[in-house]
């Protein structure tokens, strides 16, 4: 049993891959249960593939962002024990909330990330959107002193410097339907992520369309 004030991890590993193992980290979002990748195929649509790729769900509640907490926690419960085991190429699968999870960690562990495959992301509440949208988008948008405990303006602010310098920053995948209620911030992202890297399809923010572009993910063979 998980201590209380720990994320617990579940691990799939990769059934007859061969090669350098990738662990894939998957965040779901507020409300969701880890063992909803498994109920919905998306670590079965994973591992029908042919690479050395192992999943690890991991259970992080809201609370562990509502009390700026997710950095540390995936650092100790997470990431740390995979690399003990060896691990040494680090993927997130950010669902939802999950995806700002991912993002905080890559901003916070410069280098330690490969790549995020960001599926119909939480980026900001409606204002902050809103502010972004107002100023022009991320490009234009100021985003002024930031409060440590600010998650969302800080990873903006973060992503506002991918188009300077994109080398400095994980692969950066985001994929999510046209009538999601996030759509407004993953249009923001879309616009300084290279074409190739954003994949749109019908759909709002549910399951069959998360489950039709995870589909469109792997078809790109996303982990090199």
């Amino acid at each position: 049993m998980t201590a209380p004030g720990r994320i617990a991890a579940e691990t799939y590993p990769a059934p007859g891959a061969a090669g350098e193992r990738v662990l894939l980290v998957m965040l779901p979002g507020v409300n969701m249960a880890p063992q909803e990748f498994v109920e919905h195929g998306v670590i079965a649509a994973l591992h029908a593939c042919p690479w050395p790729v192992d999943a690890v769900t991991a259970a992080a509640a809201a609370d562990f962002y509502l009390d700026g907490d997710i950095v540390e926690r995936l650092q100790a419960d997470v990431v740390a024990p995979a690399l003990a085991r060896g691990y040494r190429r680090l993927w997130f699968l950010g669902l939802s909330l999950g995806g700002m999870g991912a993002l905080l960690y890559a901003r916070s562990h410069p280098g330690a990330v490969e790549g995020i495959v960001l599926l119909a992301p939480f980026l900001g509440v409606s204002g902050t959107i809103a502010d972004v949208v107002r100023a022009g988008g991320l490009a234009h948008w100021q985003p002024g002193a930031i409060a440590a405990n600010d998650g969302e303006h800080a990873v903006l602010a973060w992503l506002k410097g991918y188009a300077a310098a994109p080398d400095s920053f994980p692969t950066l995948l985001l994929a999510y339907g046209s009538a999601d209620r996030f759509a407004a911030g993953h249009a923001l992202l879309a616009q300084v992520l290279p074409a190739e890297r954003v994949l749109v399809g019908e759909g709002g923010h549910d399951w069959p369309t998360w489950q039709a572009l995870w589909r469109r993910v792997l078809a790109r063979r996303p982990f090199g």
